[in-house]
């Protein structure tokens, strides 16, 4: 059996969710993660005891303690600079084990694969292809060389699909960034029903995902001005934070990065989610909330429309542009709330990470 090498960020929470589901299926001795961060800027590293690191050049004690703007860009600045280093490091590694199959996550490790000649399939972030190659030509360009030379890209929207392709000419194969349907299921028989009156956030806060906007329009309802909010966010901007904090009311709770469990004991707890971010491409968080019983306000996006109809019908798409925007997302979701969700094979089939998993897999060794 050849080893799979995931070349990633040990602290990314997507990426490692992938290494786990190949770490169940081909054993811990059969995978291995190779990084270049570990535990920095405020967030803790993902990996466990038993799981095999490969270490790049280490940033860590190069970055700053706490995520903010000035470090987001420093971070970006050193990760291009030493990228040579990490090329070769990795060349290195792929001559002393020719038969092993990486898998990159985002552009940046795709890039670093392309330069060390190594065979690879990438999986780009959303932003990396849906914002930022149109910001920028050389980002473009860069992401470009990145695409071209891998053996498949996956990508988890048509959205995503069709941006690469205009821009680079590559057809990525679209792949679901799976949810832990198994743990999710597990999880659901253990725990009996509780009162759902949490109204939640659970993406990262930065401007991005727009939490100002949600704060906003809550203390601008007449409604539903004094109703609580709650925040849970695997990572922040420190600056965009301190932007928000006025907004909050002393019964706004923030809860940072939670442990799987805790997060689904708190969705056990939630009326509905908010999930509005200025571009998306097939959000994770938005399936995890719907499979454990939440429905979702969104904005628009096409990923809704090839949903199964079960998970559709939990689904709110808000009018940003309506100022009782927030009012009548809230009603609506609150009648979705008084139906319970009824999990089918459909939304198993399209969303199980191990199932998933299978499909990249089957692109890594073909």
């Amino acid at each position: 059996m050849k080893k799979i090498v995931f070349l990633c960020g040990a602290r990314d929470f997507h990426a490692m969710d992938w290494y786990k589901s190949a770490k169940k299926k081909l054993g811990v001795e059969n995978v291995a993660v190779m990084a270049d961060i570990i535990s920095a800027e405020g967030m803790k590293s993902l990996l466990q005891p038993e799981d095999e690191l490969i270490r790049l050049f280490i940033l860590d004690k190069w970055l700053f303690k706490n995520p903010s703007k000035i470090g987001h860009i420093w971070r970006n600045a050193l990760k291009l600079l030493v990228m040579p280093i990490q090329s070769r490091k990795l060349k290195k590694y792929y001559r002393q084990h020719p038969e092993t199959l990486y898998h990159a996550h985002g552009m940046y490790y795709m890039q670093v694969a392309a330069k060390a000649g190594v065979p690879f399939v990438g999986t780009p972030q959303g932003s990396e292809l849906l914002v930022r190659p149109y910001q920028s030509k050389q980002y473009m360009r860069f992401a470009t060389k990145a695409m071209r030379a891998a053996k498949y890209v996956t990508v988890d929207s048509i959205n995503m699909q069709k941006s690469a392709e205009n821009f680079s000419g590559v057809r990525p194969v679209i792949v679901q960034n799976g949810i832990d349907v198994k743990s999710i299921l597990n999880y659901l028989k253990q725990e009996g029903e509780v009162k759902r009156e949490v109204w939640l956030s659970m993406r990262g806060f930065t401007p991005l995902y727009r939490e100002k906007v949600i704060l906003q329009a809550r203390n601008d309802s007449d409604k539903y001005k004094e109703r609580p909010l709650s925040f849970v966010y695997p990572f922040y901007d420190e600056p965009y934070m301190e932007e928000c904090k006025p907004l909050l009311k002393a019964h706004d709770e923030m809860k940072g990065r939670l442990q799987r469990n805790d997060l689904y004991a708190m969705m056990r707890k939630t009326e509905m989610v908010f999930s509005i971010p200025a571009s998306d491409s097939s959000p994770r968080s938005v399936y995890e909330s719907i499979f454990l019983g939440c429905p979702v306000v969104i904005s628009k996006n096409a990923y809704v429309e090839m949903l199964p109809k079960s998970m559709r019908e939990r689904i709110v798409v808000a009018d940003l542009e309506d100022k009782e925007w927030f009012d009548k997302s809230v009603e609506a979701a609150a009648r979705i709330a008084e139906q319970p969700f009824e999990i089918d094979r459909e939304s198993i089939e399209m969303f199980d990470q191990e199932e998933c998993w299978e499909k990249v897999y089957h692109l890594l060794t073909k």
